[in-house]
């Protein structure tokens, strides 16, 4: 089954970032996915790359290409969407 992989780019004092990962956390009973969630102040480059965007949520299915979701806020609508996806690239078992 190809699992489904976040990567929440986010920083400590953001509420919007917080409240990001709580939403897509609510989405665990459903689909199975993992996340990281990479600080961006601890990386010059990534604060160069998205410091007024966070939080931002990529998505990548198994060894695949990540793809930008959202910023600021979780697009559910987006997110599920990407989570079928991964669902539907499971492969199907025979008896």
């Amino acid at each position: 089954m190809q699992v489904a992989h976040f990567s929440l780019y986010s920083r400590s004092y953001c509420h919007l970032c917080d409240d990001m990962l709580e939403a897509l956390q609510a989405l665990s009973g459903e689909y199975a996915f993992t996340v990281d969630v990479i600080d961006v102040d601890a990386d010059e480059a990534l604060v160069a790359q998205f410091d007024e965007l966070v939080p931002v949520l990529f998505g990548r299915i198994g060894e695949g290409q990540s793809v930008r979701l959202c910023n600021y806020f979780l697009d559910e609508r987006a997110v599920r969407e990407f989570l079928m996806s991964a669902q539907a690239l499971a492969p199907v078992t025979g008896h």
